[in-house]
């Protein structure tokens, strides 16, 4: 369940680039990138409606940006014993996440103009490594993990595809990306049975992060699950910098409820 490409460079100065597929119900309602958290000082962040939450979450001002991911919990306690998970990626470009989380197991990708970070959560231990440099896949286990099918089958074509120039810099990825849904069993856009429930992919997010901010684009494909041309001109349009959100937060509210929705 969900999907992250993740690409760390060599030298410092140069920014992480990372794809993210968010897979979750196709009813289950939620929000693309917005400020849906005034309480929270300008966090931007992919809402779920249900339990409040963020999938993906990024403080601008602060340059972070951070995407959430399941994982399987081993701690066998019971559902009035854990709380949702949706907090999590919100507290991470905030004030950080505790060293326990009362939530089920996950997987955290953290990024900042430093680099990035891995945090992993079974329920039972908490730990935080680094991504090293190079492109990367996680989904719902460790890094590069071929018990996951389709980083099994597809991290190498993501690293020979390597990244684009200019601000296209995900095409090469996308063609990956593509060519993957001609293997249902492997695919990085899925639809997939878990637990009764049909999970589907919903969303991508291209994002840079580096010394000169965040920038975030989202697409959503026009059928749950399945690749189409419209996810390219989608991340094309974007949404406004992170510098832009800045001068949009000096007018006030409105201005920034504005910029989410272009």
């Amino acid at each position: 369940m969900c999907t992250v490409v993740i690409h760390v460079p060599e030298g410092a100065g140069q920014p992480v680039r990372l794809l993210a597929v968010r897979d979750e119900e196709r009813d289950r309602p939620w929000r693309g990138l917005g400020p849906w958290w005034p309480e929270r000082g300008g966090i931007l962040g992919v809402r779920d409606d249900r339990a409040g939450g963020a999938w993906l979450a990024v403080d601008p001002a602060a340059g972070r940006l951070a995407v959430l991911l399941n994982r399987e919990d081993l701690s066998g306690r019971s559902d009035d014993e854990v709380v949702s998970r949706g907090s999590i990626s919100l507290d991470a470009v905030g004030a950080g996440i505790p060293d326990r989380p009362r939530t089920r197991g996950f997987n955290l990708v953290e990024v900042d103009a430093d680099g990035a970070h891995l945090v992993e959560w079974d329920g039972l231990q908490a730990r935080r490594t680094r991504i090293p440099p190079g492109i990367h896949m996680v989904a719902h286990h460790a890094v590069d993990d071929p018990a996951t099918a389709r980083i099994a089958r597809w991290l190498e074509a993501f690293r020979a595809a390597g990244l684009g120039p200019g601000e296209d810099w995900w095409m090469p990825w996308l063609d990956v990306v593509a060519r993957a849904t001609s293997d249902p069993s492997a695919s990085v856009l899925r639809r997939d049975e878990h637990d009764g429930h049909v999970l589907e992919s919903l969303l991508l997010c291209a994002a840079t992060v580096g010394p000169e901010g965040v920038d975030v684009r989202q697409a959503t494909p026009v059928s749950p699950g399945r690749w189409d041309d419209g996810i390219v001109a989608g991340l094309r349009r974007g949404i406004p910098s992170a510098s832009a959100r800045r001068e949009a937060r000096a007018d006030g509210p409105t201005a920034d409820r504005e910029a989410a929705a272009q």
